[in-house]
């Protein structure tokens, strides 16, 4: 299927038709994952987050594909490779140029979102609970005093300032970790 084609299952709401015709893609991603000396299942992750990557990317309103899927793909793995592995050198990184230094963005992007799931998945279930009751349900603090059993609405909004500090201890910490 042209890339033409696979773009207008995208826009017309088919990304699971649009997926499965880019999956076909995945046998060249993962020759590339392993003639970098990676194994069959760092292919796979690399693939998925290059999928997470595009679709992230195709959601924004001002992003134009100007390669093929593939090569896109193709340069997102790369690039998510070499990340994981920590294979940059600054020269590398000084010369990129156009559409590699968006690809590089959204890699690094992506990779904060990431982050601060995991960030969020390591807070106990009292904070998501709470977090997913004022940010997602948009519920009032004394809503969530009564349906969480907070002494009042203040002692809800001071836990949920507590959570959003715990959650930003562990996301700075794994960059910390990241780095060492």
């Amino acid at each position: 299927m042209s890339d033409e084609k696979i773009m207008l299952l995208f826009k017309n709401g088919q990304r699971d038709k649009a997926f499965k015709e880019l999956y076909k893609l995945y046998p060249r991603i993962e020759k590339l994952i392993l003639s970098k000396g990676g194994t069959k299942t760092d292919a796979n992750d690399v693939f998925q987050e290059a999928l997470i990557i595009l679709n992230r990317n195709l959601e924004k309103l001002d992003f134009k594909l100007t390669s093929s899927f593939y090569t896109y793909l193709y340069s997102v793995s790369r690039f998510v490779w070499k990340d994981t592995q920590k294979q940059f050198s600054k020269q590398e990184l000084h010369n990129l140029q156009g559409e590699e230094v968006s690809i590089l963005d959204a890699v690094l992007e992506e990779q904060k979102y990431q982050s601060a799931e995991r960030a969020f998945r390591e807070l106990g279930e009292r904070c998501q609970r709470l977090l997913q009751r004022f940010y997602l349900k948009k519920m009032s603090f004394k809503a969530i005093a009564v349906a969480m059993q907070f002494k009042s609405e203040k002692a809800a909004k001071n836990q949920k300032y507590k959570c959003l500090q715990k959650a930003k201890d562990i996301y700075r910490n794994q960059f910390k970790t990241l780095q060492s």
